[in-house]
């Protein structure tokens, strides 16, 4: 069995608010979760740890992804247990089919399965939401950072995958517009989480990567540090914090993770610390 080490923590405490994130285990599975969605009481969630699951060597052992090379039937049954988990089945989870843009899909109860019991019919989707309970959200992650989205008004959900790119192009600020447009989500009214994903102090640059966040977030050390090789490192977990701010996310209703996939890269799969050679983490979110 797969079993978890001390975790490491990172983040600057003095920015981040209500950044605490539970570890707690649930039917054998440990999972993360945010304790400010779990206080709105209309969703269910978890963000997957690397322990859990059946998948075994450079995908041990919670793999959510059928594209890694892993073996598809222990694939399946990672997905069975984490639905379990959520009280549900495979049979009412969407999932997203990630290219790192800044599409956005309205899913139904209609597309329950998609990615799992049935080839997905659509292609580039980064982003999904819904205002059906019942209905899963899957998107997934090794690095990259993700983004919740609960809204208690309109009882609506998003939750969306925002790589260097996505983040550039502000995929927080597009999903909250997608809600807007198909809910009337409003962006004060949202509960908002910055998931696991990689740190500052891990996440090396080239020159072009940095000069794009430059441009579309303005100076700052806090965002892209310049190192002395002409490298930067630059912090997405900030970045996001900031799109979603802008976007008109209250700050009091935002929460950010400090748990870094590649610091934990033993709890959590990383693509840079495994050079590529690793399976996929999951984020779910539904509606109760």
């Amino acid at each position: 069995m797969y079993q978890l080490k001390p975790w490491v923590r990172n983040g600057d405490r003095e920015i981040l608010q209500q950044q605490d994130i539970w570890i707690s285990e649930s039917e054998c599975v440990p999972i993360l979760t945010f304790p400010l969605l779990e206080q709105t009481g209309i969703v269910k969630h978890a963000f997957t740890t690397r322990a859990g699951g059946v998948s075994s060597g450079e995908w041990a052992s919670m793999n959510l992804s059928y594209t890694r090379g892993d073996d598809a039937s222990h694939v399946t049954e990672n997905f069975k247990r984490m639905a379990a988990v959520l009280g549900t089945d495979i049979e009412h989870m969407v999932c997203s089919m990630q290219t790192h843009t800044t599409n956005v899909l309205r899913v139904t109860a209609a597309d329950g399965g998609n990615g799992i019991v049935r080839p997905l019919p659509y292609e580039d989707v980064d982003g999904l939401i819904t205002d059906e309970p019942g209905v899963v959200l899957a998107t997934f992650f090794a690095d990259c950072v993700p983004l919740f989205f609960v809204d208690p008004v309109h009882h609506a959900i998003g939750l969306s995958h925002s790589g260097w790119r996505g983040t550039v192009h502000k995929m927080g600020q597009v999903t909250i517009e997608h809600m807007k447009r198909a809910f009337g989500t409003c962006p004060q009214d949202l509960y908002c989480a910055i998931g696991p994903s990689i740190c500052q102090s891990c996440y090396e640059v080239s020159e072009d990567v940095a000069e794009q966040f430059l441009e579309s977030f303005g100076t700052s050390d806090r965002l892209c540090e310049k190192k002395d090789h002409g490298k930067y490192q630059l912090n997405l977990w900030e970045a996001n914090r900031q799109v979603l701010l802008r976007a008109g996310v209250a700050e009091s209703r935002l929460q950010i993770t400090d748990l870094c996939t590649c610091c934990n890269h033993y709890n959590l799969f990383s693509h840079r610390y495994s050079n590529g050679k690793r399976g996929n983490l999951a984020a779910f979110l539904t509606l109760k």
